[in-house]
């Protein structure tokens, strides 16, 4: 069973002798190294990152540096260093032409080298839809964790984590729409009801076609799938009113519903031609 942590109280609770990490920084702990001895996290679960917010991540940091440091892991025989936390603020660095970027060494292990790059990414809300599922189901598949343990480690709930993972079941033409963009997460999760790709690409398409919002799409969804918005359902009316019912139905010869409250209440009397509402007011009337 793979070691519980901290996640979701913060990058803080998860890196190894982190607790005083303000003083460490302070004191030293923080060094500059060669960006191009920095090699991406192999379990760094974004994959997009856009071009104008790197641009502006850049124009700051040309304008006042990098100021919350890299965390990296470093092998005692190697020179290189592999990148933890801190994928945007690395690419911006380079792209502001920095040579040289201030880093935290930590010893992690596979699993908290994704744990600390997911968790960094969630907490910031950097991650895509998909790529955040992706983290997760590989947390439960290479760590055997279960859904719970996941949720603990990101500071979501249980039921977030297993609609998130099950975004990786729709149809490749959804993902793709998802991740660029056209349609959001709940337009995503709403065609998940449906019980096959043909159905829900379908209504894939109504949407783009249409431009449905969320709520929309989930009354489309319950339509294709044959299931219709509940209607409250009638209660039968008490013994006493159907008695009454009863008696002016035998006295009027035709049907009759009463609606009673406890503030007064209302009295209808069916008829069905123009003859039949004749004789019901000269009966009223005369009796």
């Amino acid at each position: 069973m793979a070691r519980k942590s901290g996640l979701g109280k913060g990058l803080g609770a998860l890196i190894p002798g982190s607790e005083n990490e303000e003083k460490k920084q302070i004191s030293g702990g923080t060094i500059e190294v060669p960006e191009d001895l920095i090699v991406p996290n192999p379990r760094q679960p974004r994959q997009m990152l856009k071009d104008d917010e790197l641009a502006e991540l850049a124009a700051s940091i040309r304008e006042h540096g990098i100021l919350q440091p890299l965390i990296v892991s470093k092998e005692d025989d190697s020179e290189q260093f592999t990148l933890i936390a801190g994928e945007r603020r690395l690419r911006a660095a380079r792209l502001a032409g920095m040579q040289m970027v201030p880093v935290l060494i930590r010893q992690v292990t596979e699993q908290q080298q994704l744990e600390l790059a997911l968790i960094e990414n969630v907490q910031r809300s950097d991650l895509m839809p998909l790529e955040t599922a992706t983290a997760y189901q590989e947390l439960a598949d290479s760590f055997n964790l279960s859904h719970e343990e996941i949720a603990t480690r990101v500071g979501k709930s249980r039921v977030s984590v297993t609609n998130t993972i099950r975004l990786l079941k729709l149809p490749d033409i959804i993902k793709k729409a998802l991740s660029e963009g056209k349609i959001s997460e709940g337009h995503a999760r709403a065609l998940l009801a449906l019980n096959s790709p043909q159905s829900q690409i379908a209504a894939l398409n109504a949407i783009l076609k249409n431009s449905l919002s969320v709520r929309q799409t989930e009354e489309l969804v319950r339509n294709l799938g044959g299931k219709k918005t509940p209607r409250p359902t009638k209660q039968s009316p008490a013994p006493e009113i159907k008695a009454i019912e009863e008696r002016l139905r035998n006295a009027l010869g035709t049907k009759v519903t009463l609606r009673h409250g406890k503030n007064g209440g209302s009295l209808v009397i069916h008829y069905y031609s123009n003859e039949e509402l004749e004789a019901l007011l000269e009966q009223i009337i005369k009796g």
